[in-house]
């Protein structure tokens, strides 16, 4: 039987381990990626799908008029936002790798206020959204369905920037479970809410949005708990400051390229 040569056991050494460092990283992405694509984000978008199901019960100019602003709203604002929240995982990536604990909180405040800023042209927008739906020749009932649809979503756009914000700032730090939790959490809570303001207190199509900006409200509570008290987040946990508007800048550089290719 042939001996395999000196060359050909150095290769298969060097062959396995990176066969092992492959299958680590594998396993370590997904237990990363898996938790937050399938049940954070999926969460959230249900919550708005579960909204608009439910307002939908009113008739059919209803649920198109709520169909089309779930769409555009969905577009024009929480995409957007989730978009250029994504911007956090390099910059607080980088910081968290070199040990920079206070620039991540720090980067971390300086996106949120760049997003609640971002909030406010795109609430502009969402209150006109009716006229220039008639503009594009909609029809009227529907458009006016979607126009009232989207001005009360507009309390709930606030509330998801500061979360995809600090799911940005704990998922950087490898704390995945909180934010599994607290989706969960505000899925739960969003679903009897949005049923109760719908059709117990028969507020329509108004109660459906409300409801969302509730649930977003809701989970920011539970995460910014959860940041405030736990000992993972001690090395990051840092008080506002005027540094924060300094962090702005490098922000909105990473955020809007990270927009437009999200």
């Amino acid at each position: 039987m042939e001996e395999p040569l000196p060359g050909d056991m150095v290769q298969r050494k060097r062959v396995v381990p990176r066969r092992d460092l492959f299958v680590q990283e594998l396993k370590m992405f997904s237990s990363i990626a898996l938790p937050l694509v399938v049940v954070v984000t999926a969460s959230q978008h249900f919550s708005r799908i579960a909204s608009m199901i439910m307002a939908g019960h009113f008739g059919e100019d209803s649920f198109s008029g709520t169909s089309i602003a779930t769409y555009l709203t969905d577009v024009t604002g929480f995409t957007l936002l989730f978009g250029m929240a994504s911007a956090l995982e390099s910059l607080c990536g980088q910081a968290c790798g070199a040990g920079l604990y206070h620039k991540l909180g720090m980067n971390t405040y300086g996106a949120i206020i760049s997003l609640i800023m971002v909030c406010i042209p795109i609430s502009l927008l969402w209150l006109l959204l009716d006229k220039l739906l008639i503009f594009t020749g909609q029809n009227h009932l529907i458009s006016a369905e979607a126009g009232g649809y989207a001005f009360w979503l507009i309390p709930a756009l606030f509330p998801y920037a500061v979360l995809q914000a600090l799911i940005r700032y704990l998922q950087t730090q490898n704390l995945i479970l909180p934010l599994v939790l607290s989706s969960v959490a505000a899925l739960c809570f969003h679903l009897p809410v949005c049923w109760a303001f719908v059709f117990y207190l028969k507020l329509g199509n108004t109660g459906a949005a409300l409801a969302l900006g509730l649930s977003y409200w809701f989970n920011v509570i539970l995460l910014v708990l959860y940041v405030k008290y736990s000992a993972a987040c001690e090395k990051t946990r840092i008080s506002f400051s005027t540094d924060a508007f300094l962090s702005m800048g490098e922000f909105i550089k990473v955020a809007i390229p990270s927009a437009v290719t999200s």
